[in-house]
């Protein structure tokens, strides 16, 4: 067990953590990869382990090798994701797909009948209004770009587009109890 006086202090514990995590990640996601199916799930369960080892790196000994330490934190965290994903198999093998897929096949038209409002309430916006929500929404543009491309700040655009939201909440709202005409 490590003393007091072995330990880093509070500055240098950030590089100590970098300087053996690092080196160690390769072998930590082959590890990883070696126990679930998905590469994407392996890169995931990576980066949470990276988590929870800064979380616990006060407890980390550096008398003892760091991979082994790792790949024990990553062993709990793919148990984890294994549980979880055998629940959720449990729901799908219990029917949930089916009456999820049933649900929205009795709720179709309401969802057809809102987007009919929602192109409509669309159409009404100012043109920098549907601007940056076609660059949000359908371009998938990061706020910081839009930002920049509008020269403005970012917290404005976060606001505007909540602005905006309501906005058409509220106009969607308003044509379906007035019973508006889709035609």
């Amino acid at each position: 067990m490590t003393t007091p006086s072995d330990r880093p202090t509070n500055n240098d514990s950030q590089a100590q953590f970098l300087r053996l995590f690092l080196p160690a990640e390769r072998e930590l996601f082959r590890y990883v990869a070696a126990l679930v199916p998905a590469v994407g799930d392996a890169e995931e369960i990576v980066q949470q382990t990276a988590v929870e080892l800064w979380k616990k790196f006060h407890e980390y000994d550096p008398k003892q090798p760091f991979t082994p330490w790792a790949c024990r934190f990553a062993l709990n965290i793919v148990k984890q994701w294994v549980a979880r994903r055998q629940r959720w198999q449990a729901l799908l093998d219990r029917g949930l797909a089916e009456e999820l897929v049933n649900r929205r096949e009795q709720l179709r038209p309401q969802f057809e009948s809102r987007l009919s409002h929602l192109d409509r309430c669309l159409e009404k916006l100012s043109a920098e209004q549907r601007g940056l929500v076609e660059a949000y929404y359908f371009r998938r543009r990061r706020i910081e770009v839009i930002a920049a491309e509008m020269r403005r700040t970012v917290d404005s655009i976060y606001k505007a587009l909540q602005r905006i939201r309501l906005m058409l909440r509220q106009c969607i709202e308003r044509a379906e109890h007035t019973g508006e005409s889709l035609a």
